[in-house]
């Protein structure tokens, strides 16, 4: 049984690796090593190309290492920090998913932030060329996740470039991902025209307080920091209409 479908657990990330360059679980481990870092359990039991990784008593899988066969690559359709010439289907790929014990709590918050502190932490593995959000079909540069998500664990904002995907289209700026966390995605609808840039810092704003606060199940007025209030409204029960006062 391949270990994504385990007890239905369904990957969170993919690491992506130039051809052949999937690292063994014995790097894994010696990358584990530091405050910042990881454990690694039942080294010695794991079969070959999977490691159990421990952190603040949580465990995550990380499967599809060397010299297991690679793995399918994720969808990933947003694209950040990557060249233009960035070619996923040129890589290798790697999952990263939560423990047995943790199916089903993968969009807690706390669960998140230990996950996110770990793919941090994994960013330094040698060959690795890119991080796949996979609720959010994300692609970015390791440099941008690990430089994202830090912020957000040391205090700041939730990545919303990171662990989220926001979309531009003709009417406004459209989410991906925010669902897998609060059960509702969001249409930002802008004033005239297509969207500008304080439409994504809106955007942006928006996505944290979301995070932070939840579903919203009945029209409200939130005034979000720095960019002013805006009006929420439910479309049905995964669906927000946002538009700015």
């Amino acid at each position: 049984m391949v270990i994504e479908r385990a007890a239905g657990r369904e990957p969170l990330a993919a690491l992506l690796f130039g051809r052949d360059d999937r690292p063994a679980a014995s790097e894994v481990a010696d990358l584990a090593v530091g405050p910042d870092g990881f454990s690694i359990l039942n080294a010695g039991r794991a079969p070959q190309g999977q490691a159990e990784l421990l952190r603040d008593g949580l465990t995550f899988d990380l499967a599809g290492l060397a010299p297991a066969p690679k793995q399918d690559l994720p969808a990933a359709v947003h694209r950040v920090a990557l060249s233009n010439d960035f070619n996923c289907e040129s890589l290798e790929a790697a999952s990263f998913l939560v423990g047995p014990h943790l199916a089903g709590a993968e969009h807690l918050l706390p669960v998140l932030r230990v996950a996110a502190a770990i793919l941090r932490h994994l960013t330094q593995l040698k060959g690795l060329q890119a991080v796949v959000w996979r609720p959010a079909r994300i692609v970015m540069s390791p440099a941008w996740f690990a430089e994202a998500v830090g912020v957000w664990l040391a205090g700041g904002p939730f990545p919303a470039l990171a662990l989220t995907a926001l979309a531009r289209s003709q009417s406004g700026i459209e989410s991906e991902g925010l669902g897998f966390l609060t059960g509702q995605e969001f249409t930002l609808h802008a004033r005239g025209g297509g969207p500008n840039r304080e439409d994504s810092r809106i955007a942006v704003r928006l996505t944290d307080w979301l995070v932070t606060h939840g579903r919203v199940d009945a029209a409200r007025e939130v005034v979000l920091a720095g960019v002013g209030a805006v009006w929420i409204e439910p479309d049905g029960a995964n669906r927000l209409n946002v538009a700015p006062r």
